[in-house]
């Protein structure tokens, strides 16, 4: 391996991040800047860093309400998920010599290729006709549209936990149940926390499906309430900035701290 640099990836990369960095610093310049600095030079710093904008946002959007909604939908999916998909992966993955279980990944994994605009109206009814259109029926939902992904990862991650392990489990008097809680729920725990940190990541940051489930404004979650500064003719590019930081903050502390796990993870499950 020499030391000279590639200079067209270098650029590549450094495009790349500007691309990325652009829109950043808009956000964080505009939502610190009156509506009278909008009219002057857009890449300007704002002259003084005041927080009046973030203060009438949280008022406007009844923010902690709304944050409180996003954290109950979260935290009920990322629970669901890990006890649930892991249990589905978990016997496809010790049976996928069977047709039966073969055919039921690769039915599973082709859903990760269907575009959510084509089974939207069909959900829209369908939770109406069960009265799912509330908050505990979109983390419902929120578990299923992960499925596919993270059966994926699940499985991949499986095949490198030796079978052995479970036979002297049940030589030992175990049943299957008891090797999955005791012996392979405790091996999964680094690809537990890749799953729950993407999973956590889905359900906080996703506006479509909220959007055709949820009609009633107290149940809003925090991507639902930036419509507070669209009017039909004229958008708070400074309240609509300084609410979405703030929506944002939360998935993107937990991401700088959580990024080894959440690499890591998924280059196990998917070069297994």
């Amino acid at each position: 391996m020499t030391g000279k640099k590639n200079w067209k990836v270098t650029t590549l990369l450094i495009l790349g991040s500007l691309f990325i960095f652009f829109p950043l610093y808009l956000t964080i310049t505009i939502a610190f800047k009156t509506p009278q600095e909008m009219s002057g030079n857009l890449l300007a710093l704002p002259e003084s860093w005041s927080i009046s904008n973030f203060l009438t946002a949280i008022e406007m959007t009844n923010f902690f309400r709304a944050l409180g909604n996003s954290v109950l939908v979260t935290v009920i999916t990322v629970v669901l998920v890990l006890l649930t998909h892991s249990l589905v992966a978990y016997a496809i993955a010790r049976n996928m010599h069977k047709k039966f279980y073969k055919f039921l990944y690769f039915y599973f994994i082709s859903a990760m290729f269907i575009p959510f605009p084509i089974i939207m109206l069909p959900i829209v009814k369908q939770t109406s006709m069960w009265g799912m259109d509330n908050l505990i029926g979109l983390a419902f939902l929120n578990v299923v549209m992960q499925l596919a992904f993270n059966v994926f990862v699940y499985v991949g991650f499986l095949k490198s936990i030796p079978v052995q392990l479970e036979e002297a489990a049940i030589i030992d008097g175990a049943s299957t149940w008891q090797v999955f809680w005791k012996i392979i729920f405790p091996i999964m725990k680094p690809m537990h926390a890749t799953i729950a940190i993407l999973t956590a990541l889905f359900a906080w940051n996703d506006f479509m499906l909220p959007l055709v489930i949820l009609s009633d404004s107290s149940q809003y979650t925090l991507p639902l309430v930036q419509y507070a500064f669209q009017g039909q003719f004229s958008t708070d590019y400074n309240l609509a900035f300084a609410s979405y930081l703030m929506a944002m903050l939360p998935m993107i502390i937990i991401y700088i701290f959580a990024q080894k796990w959440i690499i890591g993870g998924v280059m196990r499950g998917s070069l297994k």
